[in-house]
């Protein structure tokens, strides 16, 4: 049973009501107002973009839940998922095609998730997820630190027989020293001149960053020839194919633009998904 909420046109619908939290559904980022505190997450039938994102957050609500607006021309539908990690708010938008822009009943009860920022993430919410279990998982969990600075991802997706991981985490200087000569680091920064310097200092069993969008003189993927003479099997994606920046994009959705020829001695090619490659790279280098 829902309770109906009535401010002028701005009406809302507290959908689930737990240990003084509150899950609160609305049409639009427009209804969030002082009623809404750090106790809601807020579902907003919005796109989740910048602009909704600044009428919702000065009243600092626990969590948002927004529409991805299909993601569109620059990503513009969920910009406001960084804009509100930025804050300390969680944050996650719903898949275009499985709710209704401005119902916000129809993203509760139908709603799939499509993007999360890392504080939502933090809290277990997962693409895939339907709406009301991620309400719920933001209702009962913390986001752990939210002040401003760098939240580390790190993840083991793959272990070979040999016991070398492959290892994605956001940038390679986020590397371990327990990654030297053992672990494939999918990482997400560029595989420049710089990128290539952080690579010789952490010595990983093999790399896929991304291409940088090539970048002049190709200069986004000229590390791979400058750790090749050190003997490091890497690649790189293209920043077309996977977010720069974003490690879980780079290892689902990229596709391998540039490799080295370590890497190709293991099998990497260009046009590989790089969760092939990053396969492919745990291989020991006699590997044909």
């Amino acid at each position: 049973m829902t309770d109906l909420l009535e401010t002028e046109d701005h009406p809302q619908q507290i959908v689930l009501e737990q240990d003084g939290r509150r899950v609160v559904t609305m049409d639009s980022a427009r209804y969030v107002d002082a009623r809404n505190t750090e106790r809601d997450v807020v579902v907003a039938a919005s796109y989740i973009g910048v602009l909704p994102a600044r009428l919702m957050a000065p009243h600092k609500p626990r969590a948002v839940i927004g529409h991805d607006g299909g993601i569109g021309k620059d990503a513009a539908g969920i910009q406001g998922l960084y804009y509100l990690e930025a804050l300390g708010i969680p944050a996650a938008a719903v898949d275009g095609e499985s709710a209704e822009l401005g119902n916000g009943a129809d993203h509760y009860e139908a709603g799939v998730i499509s993007r999360t920022n890392i504080l939502a993430e933090n809290c277990g919410v997962r693409p895939g997820q339907s709406v009301a279990e991620a309400a719920r998982i933001l209702l009962e969990n913390e986001p752990g630190d939210v002040e401003p600075g760098t939240k580390i991802r790190r993840e083991v997706v793959e272990t070979s027989p040999t016991g070398r991981d492959v290892v994605i985490t956001d940038s390679i200087i986020f590397a371990r020293p327990e990654d030297k000569g053992r672990n494939v680091l999918v990482t997400a920064g560029h595989t420049g001149t710089s990128g290539a310097s952080f690579l010789l200092e952490f010595q990983p069993w093999g790399f896929i960053c991304s291409d940088g969008g090539g970048g002049k003189n190709d200069s986004g993927t000229a590390g791979l020839a400058i750790v090749e003479k050190e003997g490091l099997a890497g690649a790189s994606v293209s920043a077309k194919s996977a977010a720069i920046g974003d490690a879980y994009s780079t290892y689902h959705d990229g596709i391998i633009v540039a490799c080295n020829g370590p890497a190709e001695k293991r099998g990497v090619r260009v046009g590989m998904k790089a969760r092939e490659a990053a396969h492919l790279l745990l291989q020991e280098d006699d590997a044909e």
